[in-house]
């Protein structure tokens, strides 16, 4: 009690005699800190902006800020990994509007060599493999295996597994732009041709939406084409076990035979490792198949070692229907997956890739 009575003369001296208000407020803080049974507000003689401020200071708890700091701080430590792999996939996305940048501002560089040159983009094109070249041997190590079968004149029609993201196509078209100066029409989805901005970007490099007989132009007009039959649905629900999503699509095998036209199987080793996505909750494949949109969160970004293997051709034979080609696609495609890929894949594993030599070709066993 006289401890109270002291701590009360003190703080009316401080008001009486003009004294600092913040000080008094602060001295009133530190003595509710021993004398947590008492309220300020029932003894000192406070203003109007000294109870708000009493006031504030109870509901943010001082008291325990430097356990709130320490929560705050576990809570960081424990979303941060989890945080960067939801980042990653869309630092693609960013690498690929920088793309579309460098494309305008080339366009607006070069305009007044358009009149004299049909062939203005070559050099943009060069320029972006070069870029994506570069983001492939640094983040991937990236390799590719069996690029003698591309002809380097006439027309082909690559098949190729859809990764979550297929960043593994993307620089696949760059090695095709830099060591054959070829480049390839690409099919792709009708989503990306929504998305703002992406026309300079799809324009430059040939992406076409279809239809079949657009296909087949482009591939009697001596081009190379590549589809990836599995699609956004391979691409979002197949998952680390590599399973071939096509359904019982048969429509780039009727384009290769309209056509006449050699099939060549593509895959890259560890694809799923480096980008994955929650397909397997089922919310995400009930609103896709209702709005087909691709809603699944894409996670990722690892720097594994992505490694892509061109098949054998499959020759153009007169009078094989589109269903038995579709199926030999389909089975190249799955023994390239056999040979090459561990199955079901290991993100850990394949980042140790990066420091293996190329692995010797054979089949994986189950793990």
């Amino acid at each position: 009690m006289l401890v109270t009575a002291a701590i009360r003369a003190l703080t009316k001296s401080c008001f009486d005699h003009e004294g600092n208000l913040i000080q008094c407020v602060l001295f009133c803080s530190v003595q509710k800190m021993n004398f947590r049974n008492e309220s300020c507000l029932s003894w000192l003689p406070m203003t109007y902006l000294t109870c708000l401020i009493d006031i504030w200071e109870e509901w943010i708890g001082l008291d325990n800020l430097e356990d709130y700091l320490n929560y705050v701080d576990y809570l960081i430590w424990v979303f941060t990994p989890l945080i960067i792999v939801f980042i990653l996939p869309f630092l693609i996305v960013v690498f690929l509007y920088l793309s579309i940048l460098f494309l305008h501002v080339y366009k607006r560089k070069n305009e007044l060599k358009e009149a004299y040159s049909n062939s203005l983009w070559n050099g943009a094109r060069k320029t972006l493999a070069t870029l994506w070249d570069g983001h492939a041997a640094i983040w991937h190590g990236y390799e590719i295996y069996g690029l003698e079968k591309i002809p380097d004149e006439g027309p082909a029609l690559i098949v190729y597994y859809h990764g979550a993201i297929p960043v593994d196509y993307y620089y696949f078209l760059a090695k095709l732009i830099i060591h054959k100066g070829r480049i390839c029409h690409s099919v792709g989805d009708h989503f990306l041709f929504k998305v703002p901005g992406f026309k300079p970007l799809l324009e430059v490099f040939s992406v076409m939406h279809g239809p079949k007989e657009e296909c087949v132009k482009a591939l009697r007009n001596g081009h190379l084409l590549a589809i990836s039959p599995g699609g956004v649905r391979e691409a979002l629900f197949s998952d680390e076990t590599y399973t071939i999503m096509w359904g019982n699509r048969t429509g780039f095998a009727q384009v290769a035979i309209d056509a006449e036209v050699p099939v060549i199987p593509m895959f890259t080793q560890n694809i799923r490792e480096g980008f994955r996505t929650l397909g397997g909750i089922r919310v995400f494949r009930w609103l896709y198949e209702k709005c087909r949109l691709p809603l699944v969160p894409v996670y990722g970004g690892f720097p594994v070692k992505f490694r892509t293997y061109l098949g054998d051709p499959i020759p153009y034979v007169p009078g094989i229907t589109a269903a038995e080609l579709a199926e030999k696609t389909k089975s190249a495609i799955q023994s390239l997956i056999d040979r090459h890929q561990r199955i079901p894949g290991n993100i850990f594993q394949a980042l140790l890739e990066r420091f293996h030599r190329r692995q010797k070709e054979g089949h994986f066993t189950q793990m």
